[in-house]
This record gives structure tokens, C-alpha cells and sequence, in this order.
């Protein structure tokens, strides 16, 4: 399985975990404004995130000719008011979805991993391609989890 590195897709939970490990709930929940996002709410977007690719994959593989699904980000977010929830329940979905997506992902041969579809944008794009955007866009976001702790530890102390 060529050009796909499962194991980066699959640490990607660790890679979570590490960034809020001993994160007080305050600090997890805390925005430094209200239209952008808390790090329980990066992380419960990460999940998002997770169902849209494993939408978008299982299309591809069906051979479905429908273009792939967009997804209104900051309305899923507020819409299901992530940051009343608790950020180790996201994190367990996070790494279910992760883990059964692994186990499809390390079924497909380079052929299969090839197939495309066309995203929203109308542009070709493989199963390959979508995993490694995937950890790419996981990596991102790790970046602005540190940035959020960093703007909360200035705001609220070590809470």
C-alpha cells in the first residue's frame, strides 16, 4: 500500500491526546472570542471532519457519480454545541472512527486507494488523496490547539 502512511493516519489520536493532556475543562472550553473556535470545538470538528471522509471514501469505492459532500464547518460546530459536551467523549469518537476507518483503509489495494471521485469543487480526487488530507488537515489543526492553549494560559492563568 504505497503512498499512504497508515500509521500517521492512525497516530493521529495520539497526536490529539498529547496536545490536551492535562488540559483543565475551563481551558479546553475557553474562546478567545465568539466566533472562533475553543479547543474542544477544534477537536469536536476533527470528528466532522472524520464522518465527511468516511462519507466521501465508502462513495468513492461504491463507484457513486454524485459529487462528494461539502460540509458547513462552523455550523456543525455551533450546531451541536460542542462545547457543552466533554472533550474525552469527543476524543473516544475521534479514535473509534479513526480505528474502523484504518481497518478499510489497510483493506484497499493501490488500485482501489486510486479510485476518485469529484469533491465539491468539481475537481478529481482519490482515496489516497483524501486520507492524506486528512492527516495534513489533522496536522493543522494541532497548530491551532496550541496557539488557543497559548491565548488561554495568557487569559486564564494555569487554570
Amino acid at each position: 500500500m504505497s503512498g499512504i502512511d497508515l500509521d500517521a493516519f492512525i497516530h493521529t489520536h495520539g497526536q490529539l491526546l498529547a496536545e490536551v493532556r492535562d488540559l483543565s475543562e475551563e481551558r479546553a472550553k475557553w474562546k478567545p472570542a465568539p466566533q472562533i473556535w475553543s479547543v474542544q470545538e477544534v477537536v469536536s470538528h476533527l470528528v466532522d471532519h472524520s464522518f465527511v471522509i468516511s462519507f466521501r471514501i465508502r462513495d468513492i469505492l461504491a463507484g457513486t457519480a454524485a459529487r462528494l459532500p461539502a460540509f458547513d464547518q462552523d455550523a456543525w460546530v455551533s450546531g451541536q454545541r460542542s462545547n457543552e459536551g466533554r472533550l474525552s467523549d469527543i476524543l473516544d469518537a475521534f479514535q473509534a472512527i479513526l480505528e474502523y476507518n484504518s481497518l478499510l483503509i489497510g483493506r484497499l489495494s493501490e488500485e482501489e486507494l486510486e479510485k476518485s471521485g469529484i469533491n465539491f469543487k468539481g475537481e478529481p480526487v482519490s482515496v489516497k488523496a483524501i486520507v492524506q488530507g486528512f492527516i495534513r488537515h489533522v496536522h493543522g489543526h494541532l497548530g491551532q490547539i496550541e496557539r488557543i492553549k497559548q491565548a488561554s494560559a495568557l487569559a486564564l492563568g494555569n487554570a
